[in-house]
């Protein structure tokens, strides 16, 4: 697959993954992504990533419930980002963090501090058991 040659991965064959909200262009999460995770997430239209903790591929939602459709895969200028349009499902409003909130960025810098100030949508005790 060409399309796949022309990504610039990094030395351990990784390139860094952006989920982006369709509806509210909200920013949902980071990820990385092996070329097999992208080719999967390309083949199903759903998100796949490579998880470096676990050393395999995680398809979004398979243990939360809380899966990406992917409308559009773009690649950034260098070819080293990619950036995926998605709804995210399985609650509603859609829950994207392992923390139970919508994004993965709920903390903002205020008086030299890191606050959460994104509400808790679900709790994660009763998201992954």
């Amino acid at each position: 697959m060409g399309w796949l040659d022309e990504i610039r991965w990094d030395a351990q064959g990784l390139v860094p993954a952006i989920a982006q909200e369709q509806g509210s262009k909200d920013v949902l999460m980071f990820a990385w992504m092996n070329r097999e995770a992208l080719q999967k997430t390309a083949e199903l239209g759903r998100a796949v990533y490579f998880s470096r903790s676990r050393n395999k591929l995680w398809f979004k939602g398979e243990e939360s419930g809380h899966v990406q459709l992917v409308h559009e895969i773009r690649v950034d200028c260098d070819t080293d980002v990619v950036l995926l349009t998605v709804t995210q499902q399985g609650h509603t409003p859609g829950i994207a963090c392992h923390t139970g909130r919508h994004s993965c960025f709920f903390s903002v810098l205020k008086d030299d501090q890191w606050q959460a100030v994104d509400p808790v949508l679900k709790n994660p005790d009763s998201i992954y058991k």
